[in-house]
């Protein structure tokens, strides 16, 4: 199965990692961003559920399209997938037309998805607040799910902050609350954007829209 999905999607152009063991995936959706992801239901062993939820749970890929596919036809298997977060619940045997099929279902959802992880270069002011720090920095580029920032101070990984925009002169800054995911040399950190207001959501993209598009 897995020499098929690295042999279908290659030949479309599209770069796959496949690996045989959880504990081996684990570091990659943590660390990376997929477009979609295909996991094996397969018992005794594992169900995938498992990992599935880890995947819901992580920064990058909460809301990436996952596929399950699964030899297992049983009602209660398909429930523990979309429980779990599957998007998508597909049975083995799996041919080439199959696989084309459900990679083009997810089609509209990935476009999405790239969308909202596409960066553009903007240099902007942005103020970061934490329970012992307050400071300004400006951004270096920003997505509709986070930006990269410049500062001359880092706040540790994982720490919860309120970020404001400034985006445009004279207008109100964008306001919501992020995650620090990452810390890059000379004082850059890339936060991940947890919660906005609809409004301020609506702002956003009403201002990275056309330059994603552009």
């Amino acid at each position: 199965m897995r020499e098929l999905i690295q042999e279908v999607l290659g030949g479309i152009d599209i770069q796959a990692v496949t690996l045989a063991d959880e504990s081996d995936a684990e570091p990659h959706f943590r660390d990376e961003k997929f477009d979609v992801i295909l996991v094996g239901f397969r018992e005794p062993d594992s169900d995938g559920s498992g990992l599935v939820q880890k995947i819901r749970n992580s920064n990058l890929n909460r809301i990436t399209p996952i596929i399950m596919l699964s030899g297992d036809q049983r009602p209660s298997a398909l429930s523990r997938g979309f429980e779990a977060g599957a998007t998508f619940f597909a049975y083995k045997p799996i041919d080439r037309p199959r696989l084309m099929h459900l990679i083009r279902a997810t089609q509209g959802a990935i476009e999405r998805e790239k969308r909202r992880f596409r960066r553009v270069a903007v240099q902007a002011r942005v103020r970061i607040k934490s329970d012992k720090m307050d400071f300004e920095g400006e951004t270096i580029d920003l997505s509709l799910n986070g930006a990269l920032i410049s500062a001359p101070h880092t706040v540790p990984v994982g720490s919860l902050v309120e970020f404001s925009l400034f985006l445009l002169a004279g207008a109100k800054p964008i306001v919501g609350l992020g995650t620090i995911v990452r810390i890059l040399n000379n004082g850059q950190m890339g936060v991940l954007i947890d919660r906005i207001p609809p409004a301020e959501s609506g702002r956003l993209q009403e201002y990275l829209l056309p330059r994603i598009l552009d």
